[in-house]
This record gives C-alpha cells, structure tokens and sequence, in this order.
C-alpha cells in the first residue's frame, strides 16, 4: 500500500460518493457518544465520591467493549453485511443509552458501568463496520484522505459533546444537593439520544448502502487460498500499528476524562468553562483532521505521524512543568496533533495487507481497549502522586501521556515500515 496520496487519486470509487457522505455521517454519531461519555468522569467522582482511578472505570467499561466485540463484529459483518451491521449497531446504543434512566433512578455505580458497556457495545460495532467501510470505498492511495475526512465528522461530534455535558449533565446543583438530585441529571440527555439514535438507524435502514464485496485493492481471500493459513502476528508493521492504537486511543481518552479536573485545578473556576475548554481539545482534532486529510496529499502519513507524535509528546512535557493558561493551552493543543493519529495508524497497520485485510483491521480494532487501560492507569498515577502529598499529582501522572506520544512517533517514522506483504 501506498502511504502517500496524491491529487490524481479520486476520494471514491464512481458511485460511491453518496454512499461515502453517509456513512461519514455516522461518524459524527460515535464522537459525539463517546467524547459524552468522557463528561461522565467528573460526573460519577461527584455522585459518588470517587478517587480518579475509580471513576476512570467508566472509560474502562466502555472501551473494555472493544476488546469483547470487535472480533463478534467482524462475524457479524460476514453474514448480515456492512449496512445491517450499522443499524444494529445503533440499535444497541439505543438500549444502551435507555439503560442510564434506571442507572439514574436507583443510583447505582454497577448499572451506571453497565450502561456504558452497552453503550461501548453498539459503538464498537459501528467503528468496526463503518472505517473498513470508508477504506474501500475508493482507491486504496486515498485511503488516509478519506478517513481523515471521516474523522473530521468525529471531531464535530466530539466537539459538540463537552459543550452538551457542561450545561445538562456537568450542572452545578450546588454543596447540598442530594445524589439523587444529581444522579436525575443524566436522564433527560441520554433519553434525547436513545430517541434520535432509533430515528437514525431507520434512517440508515432505509438507505441505500451499497454492498462491497471485494475491490482491486481490497479483495478478500477465496476459499482454499492459503492466504487463510497465515497469522496476522507475522506482519510487523500491523502489529506495531495495532499497539500505536492502544496508546493513540489511550493517551487521547486520557487527556480528555481528566481534563476538566485538571483544568480545575490550573484555575479554571466553573465546571462549564472547563467543558468549553475540552470542547476546543476537541475543536482542534477537527482542524487537524480536515488539514490532515490535504497535507496528506503533499507529505507522506507516516512522516506526518512521527512528526505529530513528537509534537504532541513535547506539548504534555511542557504542561508538566508550567502552571495556569500555559499549561492549559498546551494540553488543549494536544487535540490538534491528535487529529491525524488513527486514520494514519489504521490505513499504514493495514498496508499491503490484500486478502489479510479484514484480519489487520480486526485486530488494530480490537487495540482501541487501549481507551480502557491507559487512562485507569493514568488515574492510578494521579492517585499514586496524591496520596505522596503531590499538588501537582495530575501533571506529575503525565509522564505516562509522554511515552504514548513517543511510540506513536516512532510508529510513523520507522515502525510502519512493511517487512512483509502479501502479494498474493
């Protein structure tokens, strides 16, 4: 696989720009899902009282989806298809998101992890379908375009969500204000969101989603080939890009659910302006994507990957060792130099891969538990420095965020370099 576009690759394939456009749009949906499901950190450390590693169980119970689905998901592709699978994967997120009235209702710390399990569920199937999905909808030499562009989608809806928890969920009820109190304001968001998640899997339903059985680039292996025989563990550069996932995912989710804390902390007075401030994390994922998605047509993705990574690893550091604005604004820049990483990390993991495609992409998909690992360790860490007495105990922990942007870098520059392909 080629990793550099160029201006004479078109975005699809003919016919497949509407088909392109919608599933795009489906993207929007599980940025916005999940980047709410980050509101839910500061959320359940209030209403329950919780140390940071604890409430980091939310974001652990979601992304823990990835690990238990991704591999069911793909089955499921295989014999329902592409389009079907979508639907049910929104389906399962409605469910999901209905399961935060009863959570709300008892005030239970189990149910409200359950909630944002199912939740996890239905997104982990809509990730697994829908970005192979935009991979072979086109020439695989535009592949990382159109996923940047896909991306861009999910950076909206990332965007958008800190801004929704800070004025429905993330409300300041006061000191006095009983867990009950606080627990009902989860319901009426979530409820809203089950509503316009069934509405859109009708919607998808009802549309016309082409099936792609195979293309030039992309075709699956045929019955007896001995393609099938090979283990995807021997192809390095997909196995490397697989652990740039889990530490992309990680460190990104990790920033973000103990932003509003952290940002607390640097002086920021109000709950809501903290969410704001996430919200431009967000904001400037979305720019980068978009930017992303034309410098990729001029520079190389694992360049752009390494220099990314090295960016962003020397943003955090100086985040460590500042105080106030300064600190904040380097974190929050972070989300820029985010941007490009998974879109690059997938279409460089799943490089020549051919018939074995569907395989790299099972396991780089099944690497996004990463959202489950590193940001309870991160909040370990952060409990760690603070039970030392450490005032700075969040930027002390960032130490961990430095080594993920590291890898990533080193992914891009040199990791993602193919050893092995499959040519037949």
């Amino acid at each position: 696989m080629t990793t550099r576009s160029t201006p004479s690759a078109a975005l699809t394939s003919p016919g497949y720009l509407v088909p392109f456009i919608t599933v795009t749009a489906l993207f929007f949906i599980f940025g916005f899902i999940t980047n709410l499901n980050m509101a839910l950190v500061p959320y359940l450390r209030k209403l329950f009282n919780l140390p940071y590693g604890e409430a980091m169980l939310a974001e652990s119970a979601f992304f823990l989806a990835y690990l238990v689905f991704s591999a069911p998901t793909s089955k499921l592709i295989e014999t329902i298809g592409y389009k079907r699978t979508m639907v049910v994967s929104l389906l399962i997120q409605m469910v999901g998101c209905l399961l935060f009235v009863p959570a709300a209702r008892l005030v239970s710390f189990p149910l409200f992890l359950s909630a944002v399990f199912v939740v996890g569920a239905g997104v982990t199937a809509l990730q697994t379908s829908a970005n192979p999905y935009v991979s072979i909808l086109g020439p695989e030499e535009s592949a990382s375009i159109r996923l940047n562009l896909a991306q861009a989608l999910n950076s909206i809806g990332g965007t958008i969500a800190p801004i929704i928890a800070g004025a429905f969920i993330l409300t300041d009820l006061g000191k006095t204000a009983t867990p009950a109190v606080i627990a009902h304001t989860v319901r009426g968001p979530y409820i809203a969101i089950a509503g316009g998640l069934l509405i859109l899997g009708v919607a998808v339903a009802l549309s016309h989603l082409p099936p792609i059985a195979e293309t030039k680039a992309f075709r699956p292996a045929k019955e007896g080939d001995p393609v099938l025989s090979r283990s995807i563990w021997g192809y390095r550069h997909t196995v490397l890009g697989a652990l740039g996932i889990f530490f992309y995912v990680g460190v990104e989710v990790g920033l973000a659910s103990i932003a509003v804390n952290y940002f607390t902390t640097q002086g920021v007075n109000t709950a809501k302006t903290a969410s704001f401030l996430l919200s431009l994390y967000w904001f400037g994922a979305m720019v980068g994507r978009l930017l992303g998605a034309w410098i990729l047509t001029r520079v190389k993705a694992g360049k752009l990957l390494g220099v990314f990574g090295f960016t962003a690893a020397a943003l955090i550091t100086i985040s460590m060792f500042t105080s106030g604005w300064v600190a904040i604004g380097t974190l929050v820049l972070c989300g820029f130099f985010n941007s490009v990483m998974f879109p690059n990390i997938f279409t460089l993991g799943i490089a020549g891969l051919g018939p074995m495609t569907s395989k790299g992409s099972g396991l780089i998909m099944t690497a996004i538990v990463g959202g489950a690992v590193i940001p309870f360790l991160l909040g370990k860490l952060v409990d760690f420095f603070g039970m030392l007495g450490d005032p700075a105990k969040i930027q002390h922990a960032f130490i961990l965020p430095v080594v993920c942007y590291l890898f990533i870098a080193y992914y891009g520059l040199w990791g993602s370099k193919p050893r092995r392909t499959v040519t037949a």
